[in-house]
């Protein structure tokens, strides 16, 4: 089966949806994980994990938001997640930021790896996604170096 330009537009942005989700919620880990830290541990964690992770998040959902103005499709409102109860603790909303920047770049990668940006023909959006990428690619070493001085 042939798939319309419009349905490969829509699935292409139903999976910016998907990565742009679990970068949020991994915003959300964050700044909980940030809130019971000591200064120190926390201002590690905001400028090595915070800070990227929203970047790329508020990347992720301008890249949404622009792809579905330009091809006039519906738009999505990304509501802030709730990254859980405080008593998980600190190093478990770490943790659970890195399984969903885990699931983001693989959405992202996956997406790529379709060839479907490139068949919908949308050089910025490609532009967009490698940019987001980018800005989470070093979380998995940086989150190595943060939570090495954190206690389970």
């Amino acid at each position: 089966m042939t798939q319309t330009t419009t349905e490969a537009q829509r699935e292409l942005l139903d999976s910016v949806a998907e990565a742009t989700d679990h970068l949020g919620m991994a915003v959300a880990s964050l700044g909980a994980a940030f809130e019971q830290l000591d200064e120190a541990h926390g201002a590690a964690v905001e400028d090595k994990l915070f800070r990227p992770v929203q970047l790329a998040y508020g990347r992720a959902r301008r890249t949404h938001a622009k792809f579905a103005e330009r091809n006039e499709l519906p738009q999505r409102k990304f509501d802030a997640p709730s990254p859980g109860l405080a008593s998980i603790g600190a190093r478990t909303f770490i943790d659970n930021a890195s399984v969903e920047v885990g699931q983001a770049e693989n959405a992202l990668t996956t997406l790529q790896d379709s060839m479907l940006p490139v068949e919908v023909g949308d050089p910025e959006l490609r532009a967009s996604l490698a940019e987001v990428r980018e800005l989470i690619g070093d979380y998995s070493r940086n989150v190595r170096g943060v939570t090495g001085s954190l206690g389970r």
